[in-house]
């Protein structure tokens, strides 16, 4: 019986202590649930007691996003190749680059006997519709196209400086001219940036109906040339886009298109019916390849070909300090400008068409700089360092920079050289002379040599 009786005195004594961790516990939250409540109230969102611990959680969903980031972004694992031992090494992306370079500048300079459409009229259409904003390409594809864009812009003009340049925006179903040719590049870009945002669907017919107005207005020796950047799978238009294609095709209007997302057969067609080019994005940096491969002048239409006279003036500087009426804006500005030789208007920009008589307004520098595209720099020779004989007689420095042709072994390290002068370049000044300067150091240097004896 005390067994008994000693069992249920514990069995209600921990019974009661049972009941007691209970209540506390109950207590303590009611407290916490009551503190929430009042961290709601005030607009803090969350218990105070959990602050640190959520903290906590934030900071490490952070460290995982910026990881998957910097994965996602850099792609290291693209910048690893495996040699002949089977080692794992980092690949030399300036000779990668340097030797698409030269491929493309062979390929270029095959068709330099071709005649090139030097005065093109070019207008660049542009999809802002919802599929612009997919984020496959970081932070989205309108703002990689705008700043491709932009770039392609100051290229173009760098090359073309007697050409002109369009801006079309597609959105909404509709086609929106954001600006007429012109051959002021930051009034372009000020305009683009000042009509970034994407909604509705895109409607190719509707962009080319657009185009095709305004480059069937330009005169015979200008070539007439679009570039559609085209982010959507689908096309949305009001009537047949293929008589519209026909329409483009029969006013000798090439038209290009750059896809964002999938090949679409609609744009691959037009292409091939107008003589264009179709090619398809596969990151941002093949997208700036393929955009800046348009900025060199193609080659010229067969009919258009044809060698004609074409008048043009060279309008001088306007006085500083005067009042005049602008008749690109319609508006009174007061100094700068240039006044047209034939009817005395003031334009504000050259490149230009006159408004008033009708003449091609251009500047001496714009002509001179137009002058490489019919006489292109011959490519340059590839040196490869077991190649060359005599090592002793090869130079150490480049002709052209003065850098230094060893590596830290003082052993000779891939090169160029001039076929007809015979010295030799780095490959950074190689891709220099013939994108940039358009003349060789070396010729240059034997010509005033020869004038001076």
């Amino acid at each position: 019986m005390e067994v008994l009786t000693f069992a249920a005195k514990k069995f209600e004594c921990n019974k009661q202590a049972l009941e007691d961790g209970l209540s506390k516990k109950r207590g303590s939250g009611e407290k916490a649930s009551e503190e929430a409540m009042s961290n709601f109230g005030n607009g803090k969102g969350k218990p105070v007691n959990d602050e640190e611990d959520d903290e906590e959680d934030d900071g490490n969903e952070r460290d995982l996003e910026a990881w998957e980031r910097a994965y996602a972004d850099e792609r290291s694992w693209e910048s690893l190749q495996e040699d002949e031992s089977g080692l794992l090494r980092p690949i030399d992306n300036q000779a990668l680059h340097h030797a698409q370079y030269r491929r493309r500048l062979r390929s270029l300079s095959s068709a330099s006997r071709i005649q090139k459409g030097l005065i093109r009229y070019l207008y660049l259409v542009i999809d802002l519709s919802r599929a612009a904003g997919e984020m496959d390409l970081r932070p989205s594809r309108m703002v990689v196209v705008a700043k491709q864009v932009e770039a392609f812009i100051r290229e173009f003009f760098d090359q073309n400086p007697l050409s002109q340049i369009g801006l079309v925006a597609i959105k909404d179903g509709v086609a929106q001219c954001l600006t007429d040719l012109g051959g002021s590049p930051e009034s372009h870009i000020k305009a683009l940036m000042g009509k970034l945002g994407c909604s509705g669907e895109a409607s190719l017919q509707n962009a080319l109906e657009l185009v095709h107005d305004q480059l069937n207005q330009i005169p015979s020796y200008g070539h007439r040339e679009v570039i559609i950047l085209y982010s959507a799978l689908s096309t949305c238009d009001p009537g047949d886009v293929m008589e519209t294609i026909q329409k483009c095709k029969k006013s000798k209007i090439r038209c290009s298109v750059i896809g964002l997302s999938a090949e679409l057969y609609i744009c691959k067609y037009l292409c091939q019916e107008t003589g264009g080019l179709y090619s398809v994005a596969l990151d941002e940096a093949h997208l700036k390849d393929l955009i800046l491969e348009h900025a060199p002048p193609p080659p010229a239409i067969a009919e258009f070909a044809i060698a004609n006279l074409i008048k043009m003036g060279f309008p001088q500087r306007a006085a500083e300090g005067v009042i005049s009426i602008c008749s690109c804006h319609k508006e009174a500005k007061f100094g700068g400008g240039y006044i047209c030789p034939r009817c005395k208007a003031r334009v504000c920009e050259l490149p230009t068409e006159c408004r008033i008589c009708g003449l091609t307004l251009v500047s001496s520098p714009h002509l001179a700089r137009s002058y490489h595209h019919l006489f292109p720099v011959t490519p340059f020779d590839d040196v490869a360092p077991s190649l060359v004989p005599n090592q002793h007689r090869r130079p150490k420095n480049c002709f052209g920079c003065q850098e230094s042709l060893l590596n830290h072994g003082n052993m000779p390290v891939r090169c160029v050289t001039c076929p007809k002068c015979k010295q030799f370049f780095c490959l950074d000044c190689d891709i220099y002379i013939h994108e940039s300067l358009h003349n060789c150091p070396g010729c240059e240097s034997l010509r005033d040599s020869k004038s001076v004896d």
